[in-house]
């Protein structure tokens, strides 16, 4: 009868350690897939841009129609192809084109990507521009690892400092103050400092909070909050050339990938620099690529005319050096492009590296000064309690 009981409670413990071991675990759990989950949205872009480019290769390698394919891709209706691609196959049954059914589901690829298979439709020749459309799908692994800097900003540093410092600010620093005052003790320069500037600090790292949140905003919308802003008349795209110079060089490198398969394919150079710069998605890059339209249909060259694209002057260069080679406008820039991307994913993580850096000192140096005044304000009180 003991051991029954004993048996029983025993049985009963384990129950309830389970219970609470699950009950603190699967919010743990949850959270981890959920970081999981928005840090790799950026890869499952990509992904499904490298799907939807290999179904269009084996496609046109085996002379079929690229949209009859998909809607009988469809009809198996596998759940891995995802609600996004039965929707295309929907709007393609009803008759639409295949640029015209990528606008409608515009969350299954890229912008650049719908651009360009738009500028291959409007060639005729799908098959011509995959190369290029290939090369703007390797910006997904640059942008997640540079997130991971930035969430352990958000998780470590910014977040609890600025729980912190405020309630040092409005429960700690005035107790100190009042208990100086009564002992008629003057504050140490450091702890006059801390208390007097914690306003400052706060509001600073509030101002990184934001920042953070803001550029997550932007991470988890991805090209829909741009085209979203854009289509609103805020420039973002402006902006993201002049302050990001890995994103001027991704815009470059598609531009300039494309522009080459055009030429190569002689196409007349105005309309090739127009479809290249439409396939950017990037409505600054298209204004600039309409003055160098203008400068080509008033007798200016392609070599001296595209300068308006590139302040540096090294696509000038390398355009008319391709102009003189022998084995066409792709081969000949393909090592500038190789160059362009191994640069910009460089300048990408450089920059997330430098800023996890500065904000890593910059919350030391926080820390430090609060560790010190009242370090200085204890050893004061300590020191007029040992002389009454």
């Amino acid at each position: 009868m003991i051991e029954n009981l004993v048996q029983s409670e025993t049985a009963r413990l384990l129950l309830g350690m389970v219970f609470w071991v699950l009950l603190w675990l699967l919010p743990v759990f949850g959270l981890a897939y959920l970081a999981y989950f928005l840090l790799s949205l950026p890869m499952r872009r990509h992904e499904r841009g490298r799907f939807f480019i290999d179904l269009l290769e084996s496609n046109l390698k085996e002379g079929r129609s690229v949209e009859q394919t998909i809607v009988e891709i469809a009809r198996s209706r596998d759940r891995a192809l995802g609600a996004r691609f039965h929707l295309l196959a929907a709007h393609l049954e009803n008759g639409r084109r295949l640029s015209e059914a990528l606008q409608k589901v515009a969350r299954l690829l890229l912008p650049q990507l719908r651009a360009m298979l738009e500028v291959g439709e409007k060639l005729g020749d799908l098959g011509k521009i995959l190369p290029a459309c290939r090369l703007c799908l390797k910006d997904g692994l640059s942008q997640t690892r540079s997130a991971l800097n930035y969430v352990f900003i958000l998780a470590f540093l910014a977040t609890p400092a600025v729980a912190v410092v405020p309630t040092l600010a409005i429960f700690v620093w005035p107790k100190f103050k009042q208990i100086f005052a009564d002992m008629d003790v003057p504050l140490s320069s450091i702890g006059g400092f801390a208390m007097d500037h914690s306003f400052w600090f706060t509001a600073l790292l509030v101002v990184i909070m934001v920042a953070v949140y803001v550029g997550a905003f932007f991470y988890i919308g991805g090209p829909r909050v741009a085209e979203w802003l854009e289509s609103g008349l805020f420039p973002i795209s402006h902006w993201t050339c002049r302050l990001f110079p890995w994103r001027r060089k991704r815009i470059q490198r598609d531009f300039s990938a494309l522009l080459a398969l055009l030429l190569d394919a002689h196409v007349p150079e105005d309309t090739a620099v127009t479809l290249a710069a439409e396939s950017t998605a990037n409505r600054a890059f298209l204004r600039r690529a309409q003055k160098v339209v203008a400068d080509l249909r008033a007798g200016v060259k392609l070599t001296q005319a595209v300068q308006r694209l590139d302040d540096s002057g090294e696509f000038r260069w390398r355009l008319a050096n391709a102009c003189h080679a022998h084995g066409g406008f792709v081969t000949a820039l393909r090592g500038w492009l190789e160059w362009l991307d191994a640069k910009a994913f460089q300048e990408q993580q450089a920059a997330a590296q430098t800023i996890t850096t500065a904000l890593v000192l910059f919350n030391g140096t926080i820390v430090g000064v609060i560790v010190v005044s009242l370090f200085h304000a204890l050893i004061a009180i300590i020191n007029v309690g040992v002389l009454w």
